[in-house]
C-alpha cells in the first residue's frame, strides 16, 4: 500500500492506494489547522482500511508550490514516515497534481495558484504519446502568461475569481476554465504520479528533498527599541 500526503494549500488530501489505484480517500478545508489535523486524518484512514503504518510500501507527497506552513507539515510528515519505516519516498509538484486529470483532454494544461504581490505561480503540462511537463514551474503575472498563450488551453488549479477573470478577458475562447469542483485537488491523482514515478525506480532522498516553495518566505527583521 502507499500513501498519499497533499497538505499544499487550505485544502488537503490524503489517500490510500495499491499500486497507484487508490482504495480510500480523505479530503477537508484544514485552513491553517495542518500541524494538528494531518497526523489523526492519518492514523482515522489506517484504521478504517483496517491496516497499521507497517502496510505502507511508500509514501507520495505534494511538494508545492504551495503555502509554507501547509507544505512544511505535508513533507515532514512524509519524511518522518519514510525515515521510520525505511521506505520509498516519492514527492510531486502541487500543479502536476491539478494538471493530470485533465490529461485526457490532450490540451495544453495550465495550472494556476495566487503568489501573492500580483502575480501567480504557475506552469504547463499536455499529455501527447506520454505525460509531459513543457514548462516548469514559475513566478509570473496573468498579463505575461496571457500574452504566451497562443492556441486552446485549459487553466485549472486553485484559480483566484480575478485570476479566471482577468483570463477569460483576455483570452476569450482560448481559455477552458472547469468548474471549482472538477478543479479540486484529489490524492487520487497524487498517487497515480507518484507510482509512475516509483515503478520506474524513481523516488527522492528523504535527506534532501524540500519544498517547492518557488519564492522564499518573508524575513521579520527585528525592530529596534
Amino acid at each position: 500500500m502507499e500513501l498519499a500526503i497533499d497538505t499544499s494549500t487550505d485544502f488537503a488530501t490524503i489517500g490510500l492506494s495499491r499500486e497507484g489505484e487508490t482504495v480510500a480517500e480523505v479530503a477537508w478545508h484544514s485552513g491553517q489547522n495542518h500541524t494538528t489535523e494531518l497526523v489523526p486524518n492519518i492514523v482515522h484512514l489506517l484504521n478504517q482500511a483496517k491496516l497499521g503504518p507497517q502496510s505502507l510500501g511508500a509514501v507520495f507527497v505534494a511538494k508545492g508550490p504551495g503555502s509554507f506552513n501547509g507544505l512544511r507539515v505535508g513533507m515532514s510528515t512524509a519524511k518522518g514516515l519514510a525515515f521510520a519505516l525505511k521506505i520509498p519516498l516519492v514527492g510531486i509538484s502541487t500543479l502536476e497534481i491539478e494538471a493530470y486529470p485533465f490529461a485526457f483532454t490532450r490540451l495544453p494544461l495550465c495550472p494556476i495558484h495566487n503568489a501573492g504581490r500580483g502575480e501567480i505561480a504557475t506552469a504547463l503540462y499536455q499529455q501527447n504519446d506520454d505525460w509531459q511537463c513543457l514548462r516548469e514551474e514559475y513566478i509570473t503575472t496573468v498579463d505575461v502568461l496571457c500574452k504566451r498563450i497562443q492556441r486552446k488551453t485549459l487553466f485549472c488549479g486553485e484559480i483566484p475569481p480575478s485570476v479566471i477573470q482577468q483570463v477569460e478577458q483576455q483570452l476569450g475562447k482560448r481559455a477552458i476554465i472547469p468548474d471549482p469542483a472538477a478543479r479540486l485537488r484529489h490524492a487520487s491523482h497524487l498517487a497515480a504520479l507518484g507510482w509512475q514515478r516509483l515503478k520506474k525506480g524513481d523516488q527522492d532522498n528523504p535527506a534532501s528533498l524540500q519544498p517547492l516553495y518557488l519564492r522564499q518566505p518573508p524575513i521579520t527583521q527585528r525592530k529596534v527599541k
